[in-house]
């Protein structure tokens, strides 16, 4: 019986990119990160669902390649008191990983929330152009 080497897909997908760092388990040793500018030479294009599917099936490519069979996912957005939803790019992202024939084991997000009132850049009549 073979054992399961199991990794971490991180995704952070915000409104302009989508990036995919998988790492070991323990989250010491990074195995492959994966942006849209790295997939397309538009920066239009780098929070695509499109760009972000072609960077997670590099990300796991690289993957295969260091002998990982699973993943644990963890999806995060860019938090605090900007968006608190993922990107357009997440969801693909996560699509990709699956048809490459991970075996998921869980999918998490980790957006970090802030607990305070923190307020936006820009003070109280917004930027004046």
């Amino acid at each position: 019986m073979m054992k399961d080497k199991i990794g971490v897909a991180r995704i952070y997908s915000s409104v302009n990119n989508t990036i995919i760092h998988i790492t070991d388990i323990t989250g010491c040793e990074t195995i492959s990160i994966i942006s849209g500018g790295m997939v397309t030479d538009r920066d239009m294009m780098k929070g695509k669902p499109f760009v972000a599917m072609r960077a997670a099936q590099k990300a796991a490519d690289a993957a295969k390649n260091a002998g990982i069979t699973g993943l644990h996912i963890r999806i995060r957005a860019p938090g605090h008191n900007k968006s608190r939803i993922p990107g357009q790019g997440a969801q693909p992202a996560v699509r990709a990983l699956a048809r490459a024939g991970f075996k998921i084991i869980s999918i998490e997000e980790t957006t970090p929330i802030s607990h305070d009132s923190s307020r936006k850049k820009g003070g109280r009549r917004g930027r004046r152009v």
